[in-house]
């Protein structure tokens, strides 16, 4: 089974990966955009976020593994693009189209912000996260919103998780 972590910056995601993947003993694919944009000190192009995608579905790829927690996937590259842009390259909507998740947890931007040289848009994450809630909703993709503190962003994973599972066997 295979689940996205998605959602607007700040708002979660790795920490849900990190915390789901560890208490299913499980892999949690990081988000691959952070690795490949600290080596150019967060300098980065349009033509960059196609190299993102590829990475970021290639680190997939990579894993074989029953239970899979992905941080990120390419719905948030191609908000990115969009929001950044005001388009989106077809190799960012191939990998979209390709992608292939059985659930997506959409995390809400209702904790603090935290300050990363990376982050971009500490003003916008609401907004942000309508354009994630009527993406998924406009590709009919399962999904669930995930707000609260911690604890409660996992049991609400957990419980949905289970639903997965017993549907899974």
């Amino acid at each position: 089974m295979k689940i996205a972590i998605t959602g607007p910056e700040s708002s979660g995601k790795t920490t849900l990966t990190e915390n789901l993947a560890e208490k299913y003993n499980s892999i949690s694919v990081p988000e691959f955009a952070r690795n490949y944009l600290l080596e150019r000190n967060g300098e980065y192009s349009q033509k960059d976020l196609d190299i993102i995608a590829i990475g970021q579905t290639e680190s997939w790829k990579s894993h074989n593994s029953k239970l899979l927690f992905c941080d990120t996937e390419i719905i948030v590259i191609k908000i990115w693009s969009e929001f950044k842009y005001q388009n989106c390259s077809p190799v960012i909507l191939n990998h979209l189209k390709q992608q292939k998740f059985d659930h997506y947890f959409l995390c809400a931007p209702d904790i603090p912000w935290e300050e990363d040289p990376l982050r971009e848009n500490p003003n916008e994450r609401e907004m942000l996260f309508e354009i994630y809630l009527n993406e998924l909703k406009k590709n009919n993709l399962p999904f669930t919103i995930i707000s609260g503190n911690l604890e409660s962003r996992l049991k609400t994973c957990e419980v949905v998780i289970e639903r997965l599972s017993l549907h899974h066997l």
